[in-house]
C-alpha cells in the first residue's frame, strides 16, 4: 500500500493497520481484510485520493460504497457471513462455557453489542456496514492506548497486592528480610545511567552515534529521519518511533535482572511514544511526517529538553486506588466465600434429600416384601389342571392312560 493511501484512508484506522501486525482490536482481521479488499476497487481508491478528511468523517467515504465493483462487493459479503459467523460460534461457546447450554440463545440480541457491523443483516456488506467500521475502529484505535495503561496500572495494584499478602504469611524475621530485599531491588533498578529525553537531540544523537555508527557531530535530522523511516514511506508510524527508544529502554531494564520488569519495560516503551507524538504530531494522526519532525527539531524542548522522568519517578496509581483496589478483590474474596458457602448448602441439602429418598425406597421395598409374604403364605393352591384341559380340550379316561 502506498503513502497516498496511508495520509487519506479513515483518520487513523488504515494508518495502524498498515504498521502495527495486531491493531489488538478483537475485529482486526476483518477490519484488515475488508480494507484490502476496497483497496483492490479502482474508483474506490481514486475516492480514496481525493477524499477530505472530515469528510471522511462525516461518512461521505462510506457512501462509495454504492459504486464498487460486483466483484470486491461479492467478497465483502463474503467476509460479513464469515465475521457474522465468528461471532455466533464465540456466543455459542461463551454460553457453553457459563453453563447455560439448555438456554436458548437469541443471536440477534447479543450480537448488537457488536457495533461494527450492521447484525440484522448478515448476508450482505452494505454502506451502514462500511460507516459502522469506520466508526467503530476510529473510536477504539483511539482509547487502545488508554486502555493499556488501565491494564498496567491494574497489573501493578495486583503485583503489590501479592506483595503485601505474601507478608502476611510471615514471621517478624521472615517479614523484615522480604522487606529489605525488596528495597534493595527498588535501589538496584533505580540505579542505571541517565536517561535521555524521548525525542531530544541528545536521544537522537546516541542512537545516531551508537546504533547507526555515525558520528554525533554530523548529526543531520533528515537523515537521521530518511534512515529510520524502514518502510520509507515519508513517515515515523508508532512502532518505528518505539524502535527509536530502545537505547534507552535497555539503560533501565536487563531480561537477566531480577529487579526488572519487562512488563514495566513495555509501559515505558509506550510513555515515551505517547511523550513524542504529543509533541511532533502536531496534526494527530498517530505519524510522524518529515516536515512534522524537522519543524519539531528546531524547538527548544528539542535542543534543551527537561529532565525524563522513569516509572520508578511516576508510580502508575494512587494511595487512594490501591485501597479501592484491595477493597474491591476483599468485596470480591467475600462474594466467592458466601458463593461457595451458598453451594455447600445446596450439596448439603441435596445430599439431605438423597438420603430422605434412599430411606423411603428402602421402606418401600420392606412394604413391597411384605404383600409379597402374605400374598403366598395366604392365597390357596389351584387344582393341577392338565395341560390339554386348560386348553379347552376335554381328555377321556384312555387318552389319560
Amino acid at each position: 500500500m502506498n503513502a497516498c493511501f496511508l495520509l487519506l484512508i479513515i483518520l487513523l484506522i488504515v494508518r495502524v493497520l498498515l504498521i502495527s501486525p495486531d491493531t489488538g482490536l478483537h475485529y482486526d482481521r476483518y477490519l484488515r481484510e475488508v480494507i484490502d479488499f476496497l483497496e483492490k476497487d479502482q474508483h474506490f481508491r481514486e475516492k480514496l485520493h481525493n477524499t477530505d478528511m472530515e469528510d471522511i468523517k462525516m461518512g461521505k467515504l462510506a457512501k462509495e460504497l454504492d459504486f464498487v465493483s460486483h466483484h470486491v462487493r461479492t467478497q465483502l459479503d463474503e467476509l460479513k457471513r464469515q465475521e457474522v459467523s465468528r461471532l455466533r460460534t464465540l456466543i455459542k461457546a461463551k454460553q457453553d462455557i457459563e453453563g447455560g447450554n439448555d438456554i436458548a440463545v437469541d443471536h440477534q440480541a447479543l450480537l448488537k453489542q457488536f457495533e461494527y457491523l450492521n447484525h440484522m443483516n448478515p448476508h450482505t456488506f452494505e454502506v451502514e456496514d462500511l460507516d459502522r467500521l469506520i466508526k467503530s475502529a476510529t473510536s477504539d484505535l483511539e482509547n487502545y492506548d488508554k486502555e493499556r495503561h488501565e491494564e498496567f496500572k491494574k497489573y501493578e495494584m495486583t503485583k503489590e497486592h501479592e506483595r503485601r499478602e505474601h507478608l502476611k504469611t510471615l514471621d517478624d524475621e521472615g517479614r523484615k528480610k522480604e522487606e529489605e530485599h525488596y528495597e534493595e531491588m527498588k535501589k538496584k533498578h533505580a540505579d542505571h545511567p541517565k536517561v535521555n529525553h524521548p525525542g531530544s537531540q541528545n536521544q537522537f544523537k546516541e542512537v545516531w552515534e551508537e546504533a547507526d555508527g555515525l558520528d554525533p557531530e554530523d548529526f543531520d535530522p533528515k537523515t537521521f529521519f530518511n534512515l529510520h523511516d524502514s518502510n520509507g514511506d515519508g513517515f515515523f508510524d508508532e512502532q518505528e518511533l518505539e524502535a527509536l527508544f530502545t537505547k534507552e529502554l535497555e539503560k533501565i531494564y536487563d531480561p537477566t535482572n531480577e529487579e526488572d520488569d519487562m512488563v514495566e519495560m513495555e509501559e515505558e516503551r509506550l510513555r515515551m511514544r505517547e511523550h513524542v507524538m504529543n509533541e511532533v504530531d502536531t496534526n494527530k494522526d498517530r505519524l510522524v511526517s518529515l516536515e512534522e519532525f524537522l519543524v519539531a527539531t528546531k524547538k527548544k524542548e528539542f535542543l534543551e529538553p527537561d529532565s525524563w522522568e522513569t516509572l520508578e519517578q511516576n508510580q502508575a496509581y494512587t494511595d487512594e486506588e490501591m485501597l479501592e483496589f484491595e477493597e474491591h478483590l476483599a468485596q470480591q474474596e467475600e462474594d466467592l466465600n458466601q458463593r461457595a458457602s451458598d453451594l455447600q448448602k445446596q450439596r448439603d441439602e441435596l445430599e439431605r434429600q438423597q438420603e430422605q429418598l434412599n430411606a423411603q425406597k428402602v421402606e418401600l421395598q420392606q412394604v413391597l416384601w411384605e404383600v409379597v409374604g402374605k400374598h403366598h403364605i395366604f392365597t390357596p393352591c389351584m387344582p393341577k389342571t392338565p395341560f390339554a384341559e386348560m386348553n379347552g380340550h376335554k381328555m377321556n379316561p384312555n387318552e389319560r392312560s
